[in-house]
């Protein structure tokens, strides 16, 4: 079978993998014992992956918050944030593609007393600046806007939209769970004040994330218990799975641009393969602002349900992996104007650092010969 949902998440790198071992057995002290040598070892490592994540992002290691994942990160910034301007009540921005971990985290923040406003988009996935602008209201006091969508790779123009926050003083936080590692992001500008990440997004292992915040950004636990990570995060920290983080931090850094143009070149192969070989497909989203290697395409006169176990010879999926389990056509490209028949028989295709330009002309093939039959059976 071969493997395009990278998206979903990514096969860990043996590099990573070797650097995560000594720290099961051989290293495996907690690292907040000070008192000896063991650890000494687990604080040095969770140091010097600090410096492998603030090196990637362009942030000091003080401000790096190592969490379980991203929906952890998501959730500390948004509810934290807002408990920390004592106004659970107050006003949110954000958009109706945004991950679920934004979505459902601002459902509860509502359900307090909160005021979100959903942006909806462009049918090609963008949103403008100009329509964050006219949702802006006095008491707005956090945006919530991510860097690239995980179901179409649409990139957001999230240094237009920062800006607008920071001139008003209001804090903005970005999901750039799809992004670190692909795109070259860095903080050191000073406009976002939050961004959360997920190391199995990027060659990490699972159950490791952090979250970026800014020296000014006031956050209220969201766990309490032992006041670590300085006391914004409270619990034993995942040492090995930090080293693993730290270590895919630095060699995304190593690979970032020659990384992003073989990815490119995949993934243009793929979708121009598929699009010159099956009538009636279409790419969902924005074909210019978009991630090095995503493309999402909707496949006309086929019955949608049957699509992807039909692909059996492909690892692909319809939306995000957090929403695979339902039956609903995806939220993602519902919001951008599909119909529920094109939402349900689109196909996200999500490549990474092991596919191959075999794996891309045999996935052209099976695609090909795969809607040909289906059409053949949706027809009769």
């Amino acid at each position: 079978m071969t493997y395009l949902d990278y998206n979903a998440t990514t096969p860990v790198d043996p590099a990573v993998l070797d650097a995560m071992l000594p720290y099961f057995r051989e290293h495996f002290g907690n690292a907040a014992s000070r008192t000896h040598v063991y650890g000494w070892q687990a604080a040095d490592a969770v140091a010097q992956a600090r410096d492998q994540v603030a090196r990637l992002l362009g942030v000091s290691e003080k401000e790096i918050v190592f969490t379980s994942g991203a929906t952890e990160s998501v959730n500390l910034a948004l509810k934290g944030a807002s408990e920390a301007r004592r106004s659970a009540s107050g006003h949110i921005i954000t958009v109706e593609t945004e991950h679920k971990a934004v979505l459902d985290t601002c459902d509860h923040l509502a359900r307090l007393g909160a005021d979100v406003t959903y942006i909806t988009p462009h049918a090609d996935g963008l949103i403008d600046p100009a329509q964050v602008e006219a949702a802006l209201r006095p008491d707005t006091l956090l945006i919530s806007v991510m860097v690239a969508n995980n179901e179409t790779g649409v990139i957001q123009p999230i240094d237009a939209i920062a800006q607008l926050a920071q001139d008003r003083g209001i804090l903005f936080h970005t999901d750039a769970t799809q992004a670190v590692g692909k795109l070259p992001l860095n903080l050191s500008d000073g406009l976002i004040d939050m961004l959360s990440l997920s190391g199995h997004k990027l060659y990490g292992p699972k159950g490791v994330g952090a979250l970026i915040t800014r020296k000014h950004v006031k956050l209220t636990a969201q766990q309490d218990g032992g006041r670590h990570e300085r006391g914004r995060r409270s619990g034993t920290l995942n040492v090995p799975g930090i080293v693993g983080l730290g270590k895919a931090a630095e060699l995304c850094h190593q690979q970032l641009m020659t990384e992003t143009i073989r990815l490119c070149a995949l993934r243009d192969r793929l979708e121009q393969g598929i699009l010159s070989h099956v009538r009636g497909t279409v790419v969902n989203g924005n074909t210019t602002h978009r991630l090095p290697n995503t493309t999402n395409i909707s496949f006309a006169n086929v019955d949608g349900e049957h699509l992807l176990d039909s692909l059996s010879e492909l690892a692909a999926s319809n939306g995000s992996a957090c929403t695979s389990a339902t039956t609903e056509p995806s939220y993602v490209l519902k919001a951008m104007g599909l119909s529920d028949e094109l939402a349900y028989a689109s196909v996200r295709f999500s490549l990474g650092r092991f596919t191959t330009d075999d794996e891309i002309d045999r996935a052209v093939q099976h695609v090909t010969d795969t809607v040909a039959r289906l059409r053949v059976e949706f027809a009769g």
